[in-house]
């Protein structure tokens, strides 16, 4: 069992290791539940599980303070597992508060500085690209009117169309032809940019998730489309096969991406550009898993142990 924050403030012993999730009422996917319960019985009073909304933050008399809503004072943790989906993230908000634990002194895994990268695929893709890695053509805008960015485009058709921070294949579709993406453009959603991606034929309906931790690929799944859909997420109906080791290459790409955008945890999802090459199709910076990946959860509890003998032997030296 995971011992319920509420709890936390009559313990003399504060929490080493956090759990930090989104804010109620949601609900936590089985992975990160899952995660949460290794870590409990890892750590035992040691570990505690937030919620955004349950925490109060800033400066008196000079010092960064940490509060409950109950108003008790709570340490910074050493060491923070996010839990918290980056795409859903404001910066005003929940970007906010992991600024002020890094601020206190907490080791974020992952960082702020990989989880506002992973959040927006464009941002993803600049750093991807610069560090020379696969990815597919893709333009995008700031604040340009939609309707006059799709009357400019220069794309190959068909071509692929999602919200730069769109998940679980939400927002995402295959536009046929030009005429089409004009007709729709005005009923697209505004608040986020989309992007108008190079679609990657070979890999209609299905995609390869490396699960990568530490820098080491620990699994892989493929991800098939349920009824020839472009997508292939499991929240879309899709299939999952797992096969670890099958794709070398695609393990190799996986891990060079999540070292460009400085992630210790990531989902590395991967096309095919043929049977045997790969491009990024994107990265995730809070992935989920599958019950039968068992091999995740203790590199991911590694990870963080490494990370709190790392503190303590600076703090030694």
């Amino acid at each position: 069992m995971v011992t319920p924050p509420a709890a936390l403030s009559a313990i003399s012993e504060p929490a080493d290791v956090w759990m930090l999730v989104r804010q109620r009422p949601s609900v936590l996917r089985r992975s990160t539940r899952d995660l949460a319960a290794a870590l409990a019985d890892a750590y035992g009073p040691r570990f505690a599980v937030w919620h955004t909304d349950e925490l109060l933050f800033g400066v008196q008399g000079g010092q960064l303070v940490l509060r409950t809503l109950g108003g008790a004072d709570l340490p910074a943790p050493e060491v923070v597992c996010v839990r918290q989906v980056a795409g859903p993230m404001h910066d005003d908000r929940e970007v906010t508060l992991l600024r002020h634990l890094e601020h206190m002194g907490s080791t974020l895994i992952n960082t702020v500085d990989a989880q506002l990268t992973s959040r927006n695929k464009v941002r993803q893709l600049q750093a991807l690209a610069s560090a020379g890695l696969p990815v597919p053509d893709t333009l995008s805008y700031a604040t340009a009117p939609l309707e006059g960015v799709v009357r400019s485009l220069h794309l190959d058709m068909p071509c692929v169309v999602k919200s730069v921070s769109g998940a679980k294949g939400d927002q995402v579709f295959l536009a046929q032809d030009p005429h089409l993406l004009r007709s729709v453009a005005g009923s697209l959603t505004r608040e986020a940019p989309f992007l108008f991606q190079e679609y990657v034929a070979p890999s209609h309906g299905r995609t390869l998730r490396v699960i990568v931790v530490d820098g080491e690929p620990v699994d892989a799944v493929l991800h098939t489309s349920g009824n020839g859909t472009l997508a292939a997420n499991i929240a879309k109906g899709g299939a999952a096969t797992r096969c670890a080791g099958r794709h070398p290459q695609a393990e190799d790409l996986a891990v060079r991406a999540a070292r460009a955008l400085g992630l210790d945890i990531a989902g590395v999802d991967l096309l095919f550009a043929s049977d045997d090459t790969f491009t990024i199709c994107e990265v995730n910076a809070v992935p989920g898993w599958r019950p039968e990946m068992t091999a995740i959860i203790p590199a991911v509890t590694a990870r963080i142990a490494k990370a709190l003998s790392t503190r303590r032997d600076f703090k030694a030296t």
